[in-house]
Parts: structure tokens; sequence; C-alpha cells
């Protein structure tokens, strides 16, 4: 059988790989065998609601049935308690079974909704005939639609891309985004989007606007409830406690302050006429620094925004927790680990940092080979090991690197969908790999940053400042959200808790627990290196530049 070279399209998040240039990628089968002897069309509806489709669901569906109250009837039957669901959704996996697609997401679920009326759409890439066919049809031309990207240089071939696609739709507005430092990127992904019965709501994601990511990787999404439309508007306090509506609005609209007039004037101006009360979690983001002139910050950005909220956050006493930073790229972090150890590490850490059991979950060439796209998986996924530099780099990674699939005891669905989802995750060390629950999470962060200094920031200067060159936009939570006393579980294939489970608050896991560290001989997947063993697919890999 000769060989085929994959030298496949880029979803290049921060380490400088060529742009995506595809519409979409091979569809494949849920058994992997090299090559395949029968390819057969998988089911493209995950099971899920009597109409076939996947249903997003919201915060509002988190919230607790309501107690019964002494005038209830006698005779009234007891309500059974309403099962709490994950605040994080995963994305719906083309070609995996509907068994493995319970409970998630697609794009026509967001933004597909024919009350739909103004779609704000920030990210890093964009497909717009993506974007269009994800609508409802009949409102398709009438919605509002205005994209927020980075491609500031004029002639950038992605810019003109996106400005040829707009030109036919009256209702496309472009968007540049404010970006002064060299090496940042409009990494976030988020929408906000109102609609015409009066509500707004924020989505706040992993995935790239194009169909490579919403096709065979796995992303996940949290939704708002949809935020009712206020009677008058409402004066926000001046410092909001973490984990507040007050808070999220707060950041949300500081957030919005560091684009351009053109995006938050107006986007602001509409946010607060809407109520933020039904709101259980916290932003995280992250802007380029130097702020626009306009946009005075009063809240921090990048790494300095973690440690006031998470000292809050109440974690297990005299228990060394384990915290899993999972992201799709690891940029250029030093030949040292000084920026982990003394900048990043503190601040998801900030009261034991030292005591952290910290774990990176990064794939591995092996995985990517029996990934559904296979090779094409890794045009997501990035880090370097070649240069001396980077080889010491892996060398204090090296001990903290889990493979993505883990260890073969909960399995969360989606060894074969290779990750494009970024969350860092803190666990009660007690529960790692302990029973038959899931394992017991402190606070979980869903987020498009990567371990990078671009998106987190560098460390502080003289002046005290905190260099920042990429705009990431995350969502932090925790179960004190939902109550005092409340616990909560990561969950596997589902989005609910097993049983009754009133006190806990189940987050959809999206790798295997426990984790299971690399093996003598595993290296991470490395883009620009050429690998000549085969995909599942019977593809070889040339590596770019190779």
């Amino acid at each position: 059988m000769d060989r085929k070279r994959a030298h496949l399209a880029d979803d290049n998040d921060e380490n400088g790989g060529p742009s995506d240039k595809s519409t979409s990628t091979p569809r494949t089968l849920t058994h992997p065998i090299s090559p395949p002897s029968k390819k057969r069309r998988l089911p493209d509806q995950p099971a899920s609601d009597d109409k076939g489709k996947a249903k997003a669901v919201p915060d509002e569906a988190h919230h607790e049935a309501p107690a019964k109250t002494q005038h209830e009837a006698p005779s009234s039957p007891p309500k059974a308690p309403e099962k709490r669901r994950s605040p994080f959704q995963l994305t719906r996996i083309r070609d995996l079974p509907p068994e493995l697609n319970k409970d998630t997401v697609t794009l026509p679920d967001l933004i597909g909704d024919p009350l739909l009326s103004e779609c704000w759409e920030f990210n890093y890439l964009h497909s717009i005939p993506f974007l269009l066919s994800a609508l409802d049809p009949d409102v398709r031309p009438l919605v509002k639609i205005h994209i927020i990207h980075g491609f500031w240089k004029r002639d950038d071939p992605r810019r003109l891309a996106l400005a040829a696609d707009a030109a036919p739709h009256p209702n496309i507005t472009l968007h540049t985004a404010y970006l002064p430092v060299p090496f940042g990127t409009h990494h976030t992904k988020m929408l906000i989007l109102f609609r015409r019965d009066a509500t707004a709501q924020v989505v706040i994601h992993t995935a790239n606007l194009i169909p490579h990511d919403w096709t065979n990787m796995t992303n996940a999404v949290w939704c708002s409830p949809r935020l009712p439309l206020l009677s008058s508007p409402e004066t926000l306090p001046p410092n909001p406690l973490p984990g507040t509506p007050a808070a999220f609005q707060t950041t949300l609209l500081s957030y919005l302050s560091s684009y351009p007039r053109s995006v938050h004037t107006p986007l602001t101006a509409s946010l607060r006429s809407y109520s933020f009360a039904p709101i259980r979690a916290h932003l995280i983001a992250s802007v380029p620094t130097p702020s626009p002139p306009h946009s005075p910050s009063p809240v921090p950005f990048g790494w300095p925004s973690l440690p006031p909220v998470l000292r809050t956050i109440p974690t297990s006493p005299g228990i060394p927790a384990t915290i899993a930073l999972q992201i799709s790229s690891i940029a250029t972090l030093g030949p040292t680990d000084i920026w982990l150890r003394q900048i990043l590490f503190p601040a998801l850490a900030p009261s034991d940092h030292a005591r952290v059991k910290w774990k990176v979950i990064f794939p591995t060439p092996e995985e990517i080979r029996a990934s559904l796209a296979g090779y094409a998986s890794g045009t997501s996924i990035h880090t370097k090991t070649q240069s001396a530099q980077q080889g010491k780099q892996l060398g204090y990674l090296r001990g903290m690197f889990c493979r993505w699939d883990g260890g073969g005891g909960r399995d969360a669905g989606r060894g074969r969908a290779a990750p494009h989802v970024k969350t860092y995750v803190r666990y009660a060390a007690a529960e790692e790999g302990k029973g038959e629950g899931g394992p017991r999470v402190e606070w979980a962060l869903l987020t498009s940053a990567n371990l990078s200094k671009q998106a987190w920031g560098e460390g502080r200067n003289k002046e005290g400042r905190v260099r920042v060159a990429s705009y990431e936009m995350g969502v932090l939570v925790w179960p004190g959200l939902w109550g005092e006393g409340k616990v909560m579980e990561g969950v596997f294939g589902r989005d609910e808790v097993e049983g009754e489970g009133e006190g806990v608050v189940p987050l959809r896991m999206a790798y295997g627990w426990p984790l299971k560290g690399y093996e003598e001989g595993d290296m991470p997947w490395v883009a620009t290196k050429a690998y000549d063993e085969v995909d599942w697919m019977g593809r070889a890999w040339e590596g770019w530049g190779g």
C-alpha cells in the first residue's frame, strides 16, 4: 500500500503555523483499525430530545427545585428533586455514536433560534458560510451579525477572505480588535446573543468558528441563562464580590472596553439593560497591554485576575490538591521553569502552590494517529521540542505530562476526539483514583487560554505592570456558587450526576480518570516534526517545513 503524506491546514492558536483553509475533516469510523476494512456512515444526530436534536442547557436548568411550602395540599404528590446539570457541556462529535454524544451541543443549538436578532461573534478563526449555515434559514438574512477578529494587517489573507465572504451579506459587520503587542492574537471564543423575546445570552466556548473544530475535535461550551431585560438600568457596585452576578457583569463590560468604540459602545450599552442575576460563574479574561487610552480597567486581567477569586474558594485543608492544566498548545515558556513556578502556579494556587501536584494533559503522537481525523487533528495542537531551549522546556514539563485518553478507569468517551478544549481544574487529591464516583472538583476553569505567556502574561516589570499579548476569555465555577455545603463531582458520558445527588454539582469531564502520566518513551505531539509512522488512515506526516 502506498503511504499518503499528510500536510494539512492549521488551526493554530498561538504557535505561528499556517491558518485553516479547509472546510471539513474526513468522516471516519468509531473503531481504531488501520487501514479500515469497510467505511460506514455514522448517524449525525445524537440521542437526546424527542426531536433528535441536542440541546444547550443554560444555567437556569441548574437551579434547585423549589422547596415545598406549608400551604401545599396534603394530597399533592411529592415532587422529585430537579436534577442539576453540568455548567460545562461538550460539543457533539460527528463520528461518534449517539451513546457517546449524550447531552452534547452543536453550533445550531447555540445560534439556531428563530428568535435570534443579533449575534456578536468573537474568535480567532472564522468561517462565515459555516456561521450562516447554523442560523435558522427563515431569519438568516435578518440577524445582525458582528464578527470580531484580530487580523489587523490590511493585507492579511485571512482578513481579505473574511471581507470577501461578508461582502454579499449586508447584515454582517466586521470589526478588528486592538492588538498592540507582537505575537498577540485575538484568541477569545465567545458569543453574545440578543433575542426578540427581550432576552440576552453570553456563551463562552473553546472552538474556532470553523467546521474542523465542530466536527471531530473535543471542545466545550458554557451557556449563561437567558438574561431578562431590566425595567431600568441598574448601577453596578464599585467592588463586587467574586462569584456574584455583579462581578461577572463588571468584568465583561471592562473586557469589552478594550475593543474599538464600534464594538464596546453599542454592546456595553445593550448589556447594561439586562439582568445578570441568574448567572453562577466568574469571568477570567485577558486583554493585551497596554490597553487603549479610552479603556482604563477597574478589574485585573491575565494571571493577576486569578488570586483574588481563588483565595475566596474553600479547599480541602491539609490535603495536597491536584491541579490539571489541560490545553491544546504550549508556547515557549523558557529554558527553566521560573515562569511556571514563580508566576502561573502561584496564581492558580495562591495559598499552597508548593504542595500542589501539577499535571499537564497533552496528547502524544500515538493518540493523534488514533484520533478520528488522524494527523489532521494535529493541525490544532501545538508545542515544539526541536531546539536546545525547547528540549530544556520538555525536560521540566516531562514529569507533569499526562496522556489525553486517561488511565482507562472512568471513560469520558473522547479518547479518539483530539483535544481543542482547554480546562484548568483543581481536584481534591484524596479523591484521586478512588471509589466508583467521579473525582471531587474544588474549582474548574473553561477557557480559550493555553499554556503561554502571551495568554496569561509575563512577570511584573519594575513598574509592577504585567505584559499580556492576547485576548482570552474563560469562565470559572466552583460548588459554592450553588449554595453552602454543595460539592462538585466529575461526571462521565452525561451532564447529570448519577443517583439523587441533591448536594452534588456535576461537572462534565472531557478526559478519562484517573490521569495517566507519560510512560518511558512517550513524547508530546509536535506538529512541526515529521512522523513516518502512519495514522489509522494510512497517512504519514511531513511536518511544517518538512
